[in-house]
């Protein structure tokens, strides 16, 4: 959420990043609001302050002077029941339309519509070339019994699917590869409940806007999250925070949901995008200094890049465009990893920083050296997520009968073995 004083001197520069982020928000209905509740409000201080006034003098008075300031009073409290009125008529509207209202990019973002016009910053490692025919991933997991697709399917439909044998033990041994390295960094290993309160959506910027993407129960008037960011920046809300104790950094293991509404049709096949997954997620909650924060967002791409450095998967940095943004992002870098079956880098990894945008929202803040209450600033990055990133390791690690290399540094996770055969 964005500081109403904020938007009231810089009208402009949150239109355009509306614009530019083609997220609707509507600032001079905003502002019209926010003037009429200043004003509203103004008028029952003053009648506060004149019923007041007429208190004092009242019993000082004969009882034919007292009923012209009695008539007063009455007059007065109609007056200030008509305007608690407009005020509760006012609020809700003014809270709908703050929460709208998208934080602005940062300078060096780029200006685009959407993820095609972002821009590669960076590529590392060298891309496979094969002196064979690669299968890609759901042909190798089928044949080695690591996918089932058509039983999962049957049992909770499209976008669903199994991971059985070697398949589900490749798959731990990359998230606690992940979530060991993170720990190794100093990151405070947590788990977290799934099922989130609306308040913890709305804080953490998911609401308004995510809802058709969450599955929501609404029998108990709760949510399953689709990443633990929500239950990991939100886990402080509604608390002081000491300076001495900033950072906090945070990792955590989840199970992930999404409902992929709007998705029909796209990428469909395979691991890609799917409605379950697990990741790990790294957050920071710092201070309110907008260096800091940009050194934390270095930090915590380096951990990602770092994890896939160590499993040799080639991948690229993108700087995601202002129509590829959040409402509440100001910076966004994803990894991209190569895909053989897609001919193209994919999605692993999405790293961002928010300033204040998140903890103003949750009421998250922490007392400065001067004893001043300010509102953090808060980051999240995916470690990794799976098994979208088992696309690129059984891709790329096939041999050409038909077998799989496992990574030098998932091998400690699988028994020590050092490949994956049709059993």
């Amino acid at each position: 959420m964005i500081d109403i004083k904020q938007i009231r001197q810089e009208p402009d520069r949150f239109k355009q990043a509306a614009q530019i982020k083609r997220i609707e928000a509507d600032i001079d209905r905003l502002l019209e609001v926010d003037t009429k509740l200043f004003e509203t409000r103004k008028l029952l201080q003053d009648i506060a302050t004149e019923k007041n006034r007429i208190g004092k003098d009242i019993p000082r008075l004969s009882k034919e002077e007292k009923q012209p300031l009695l008539d007063k009073l009455a007059e007065l409290k109609t007056i200030e029941g008509n305007l608690n009125e407009s005020i509760k008529l006012l609020q809700p509207e003014f809270d709908s339309l703050i929460l709208q209202v998208p934080q602005p990019p940062a300078e060096d973002v780029p200006e685009g519509k959407d993820d095609t016009e972002n821009v590669e910053l960076r590529k590392w490692g060298q891309i496979r070339q094969f002196d064979f025919e690669p299968k890609d991933h759901i042909q190798l997991g089928m044949e080695l019994g690591l996918i089932d697709v058509e039983r999962g399917v049957k049992l909770a439909g499209t976008r669903n699917y199994f991971l059985t044998g070697d398949g589900a033990l490749l798959h731990w041994a990359v998230l606690r590869f992940s979530f060991d390295h993170m720990v190794s960094k100093g990151y405070r290993p947590m788990t977290v409940p799934l099922l989130m309160r609306d308040e913890a959506m709305r804080g953490t910027g998911y609401y308004p806007g995510a809802e058709e993407q969450t599955y929501r129960m609404e029998r108990d008037e709760l949510n399953l999250a689709g990443t633990a960011e929500v239950p990991l920046t939100a886990y402080r809300s509604d608390e002081i925070l000491s300076e001495e104790d900033l950072p906090l950094k945070f990792v955590a293991l989840s199970t992930c949901f999404r409902r992929e509404a709007g998705a029909a049709g796209k990428d469909t096949y395979g691991l890609y995008r799917i409605h379950q997954f697990e990741k790990v997620e790294q957050v920071i909650i710092g201070e309110n200094d907008e260096p800091k924060s940009i050194a934390y967002h270095q930090e915590i791409l380096s951990n990602s890049e770092a994890v896939m450095q160590a499993m040799e998967l080639p991948y690229r940095v993108v700087n995601v465009c202002s129509g590829d943004l959040g409402r509440g992002q100001v910076q966004k870098f994803d990894i991209e990893t190569w895909m053989p079956s897609r001919n193209s880098y994919g999605e692993t990894h999405s790293a961002s920083r928010f300033y204040e945008f998140q903890a103003r929202r949750m009421n998250l803040r922490y007392k400065q050296a001067d004893k001043k209450n300010v509102f953090c600033h808060t980051l999240n990055n995916t470690v990794i997520a799976s098994p979208r990133v088992l696309i690129p390791i059984l891709e790329l690690y096939q041999n050409a009968d038909g077998s799989i290399t496992i990574p030098e540094v998932l091998r400690p996770y699988m028994n020590g073995r050092d490949r994956i055969t049709r059993s």
